[in-house]
């Protein structure tokens, strides 16, 4: 028996498992001992079943899949090959658990007589990823004393653990040489492979599971707690799942209070500004009860008004995970959203709060004052609805601009956003943005600090083939601004933490063949997106600030609100 065919029959299994459970695209990073899976994944985008894309940095590769699961909603395969290949993945993995988004990982591996005896390229890959996958499958190498079936139904196990818990399922896969020069025919013909004729021949899963109707109830108290104060606050939601909230807590009377990451309309919109005046949060610390959609919330002052509320608390959370920070005494719905408040009818009474929305008009028009009408990050951030193409994407990085958002931006109901805040870390959000582009086929704006960009730069190769108009902010205050928030020495805060730069962005984008623009104005940003938004390709705008001039602005919004007099 060939070894080379025997890895792409075993090869085969694996890779058609994988399309059955809903797999549709495959990120590959070049590599030898992952050969076997590689060209069966080839031989699926050659049938029509998959697209597969590939990249030299499998860091970028992990985030770029990532995207692709967020924007699809469902599972991407990454193939990689043994040794740190594999380990660069970590990051994206880490982002993918927090997240709860499904990743599948196949590390090609060497096989077990080659681990720890010097061999090269040889390192220790089972469970490498420790408790982060909600699945570890360590497959032995290939063998024919193994049945089919035995690798199919161990393999749709992990998957079956993954729809109970999204998230990501690693499967290390070690080869014996040779890997190469198998015959197609060969392969298919192969008498390992006879069992699972039937099952090859269409496209379900081996095992066939019923699923689960779930009813949503009313909570027995809910005609009481209806006719109390309430504050409704929504985190990171997916996007079908923010539709009828704003609506539903208006009839309410409540107060609603929303993350840039909810896609909900907010009621009284700068929370993260009005909620630093102490005599509009004592207030609000008066609502009888709190409920919590989503999690993950941008905002300092909305997470201190979670920390500090010690009333009645009920979350509304669709996956298992804990989502409570703070831990509160509370009454845990385990549901959508939507079918949460199709379960639990609003009774129509009037605000019993005013002073939220009277300091949230009042915002808007001392924030317009404040950042002014030159083309700065604070201004962009408060009129960023101004730069998004109407069918667009909007992706947000990490640190200070993605805070200045949230705090200053009024965005409509349902507006495509997309972050990474499951770690929150600023690696992968070049990636992340354009496997969101790849896996929506929509315009695409991302909106990326100097230093995450900086940290990502092998990822802006992704952008060179891209189908649709695509743009790529680059916040530009020379460093990291969001340590200026931070109560540091300043000689300290520069070296150690701020880290500056002093470069542009124009020969980077050069380098990688990305068309750049660096508007000094509003007017001349108009006239750039005009025409990149014409083009099928990526458009790289730097947006150069001053260092200090966004976290100024932000320190002072928050300052100066926090002793303004306002009446309802």
């Amino acid at each position: 028996m060939s070894v080379s065919v025997f890895n792409r029959c075993w090869s085969k299994v694996i890779l058609e498992t994988l399309v059955r459970q809903g797999v549709s695209h495959i990120c590959i990073a070049p590599g030898s001992r992952s050969t076997p899976l590689t060209l069966e994944a080839v031989r699926l985008q050659n049938a029509g079943r998959t697209a597969c894309y590939s990249h030299f940095d499998e860091r970028g590769l992990g985030f770029f899949a990532l995207g692709i699961a967020k924007s699809t909603q469902s599972p991407v395969a990454i193939i990689v090959t043994s040794g740190t290949a594999a380990a660069n993945l970590y990051p994206a993995i880490i982002e993918a658990r927090q997240s709860g988004v499904d990743l599948i990982v196949l590390t090609a591996d060497r096989p077990p007589e080659l681990w720890e005896c010097g061999a090269n390229q040889a390192i220790l890959q089972q469970n490498m990823f420790s408790d982060y996958p909600v699945a570890n499958v360590n497959l032995p190498k290939p063998n024919a004393d193994y049945s089919a079936q035995w690798l199919l139904s161990l393999l749709e196990q992990a998957f079956f653990q993954q729809k109970q818990q999204a998230g990501v399922v690693h499967i290390n896969v070690p080869f014996a040489e040779p890997l190469y020069e198998a015959q197609e025919d060969a392969i298919d013909n192969h008498p390992w492979l006879a069992p699972l004729q039937r099952w090859l021949s269409h496209n379900k899963p081996w095992i066939a599971r019923e699923a689960q109707q779930q009813e949503v109830l009313m909570h027995e108290n809910w005609d009481h707690w209806r006719t109390k104060r309430g504050v409704i606050v929504v985190g990171q939601l997916p996007m079908e799942q923010a539709m009828g909230i704003n609506a539903w807590a208006t009839t309410m009377g409540w107060v609603l209070l929303t993350d840039i990451q909810s896609g909900v309309e907010p009621m009284t919109p700068y929370a993260d500004i009005w909620l630093a005046n102490q005599t509009v949060r004592e207030k609000l610390l008066q609502a009888d009860i709190v409920i919590q959609f989503g999690s993950r919330f941008i905002s300092k002052r909305i997470n201190q008004f979670l920390q500090t509320f010690k009333g009645e608390f009920w979350i509304v959370e669709h996956t298992q995970k804990a989502v409570d920070p703070y831990h509160h005494t509370h009454t845990r719905f385990n549901v959508k959203a939507h079918h949460w408040l199709r379960a639990h009818p609003p009774l129509r009474q009037k605000s019993w709060l005013l002073e939220p929305l009277a300091l949230s008009k009042f915002c808007a028009s001392f924030i317009e004052q404040q950042v002014g009408g030159n083309l700065n990050e604070a201004s962009l951030a408060h009129h960023i609805e101004r730069v998004l193409p109407y069918n667009g994407i909007l992706f947000l990085g990490n640190s200070l601009f993605v805070r200045l958002v949230d705090a200053l931006t009024k965005l409509p109901e349902g507006y495509p956003i997309y972050t990474n805040r499951g770690a929150s870390g600023i690696d992968g959000l070049l990636a992340t943005a354009a496997g969101i582009g790849a896996g929506t086929n929509q315009p695409v704006v991302a909106m990326i600090g100097d230093t995450s960009t900086l940290y990502d730069l092998n990822s802006l190769a992704l952008f060179k083939n891209v189908t649709q108009p695509t743009i790529i902010f680059v916040i530009n205050n020379n460093g990291g601004a969001i340590f200026d928030m931070l109560p540091v020495d300043e000689t300290v805060k520069d070296r150690f933490y701020r880290l500056p730069h002093n470069g542009d962005f124009s020969q980077i984008a050069a380098m990688f063949d990305i068309k750049y623009a660096h508007p000094y104005t509003w007017a001349d940003l108009s006239s750039v997106l005009k025409q990149a938004y014409t083009r099928r390709k990526t458009t790289l705008i730097e947006i150069k600030t001053n260092p200090n001039d966004g976290s100024n602005i932000y320190k002072r919004l928050i300052e100066q609100i926090s002793h303004a007099v306002i009446s309802a």
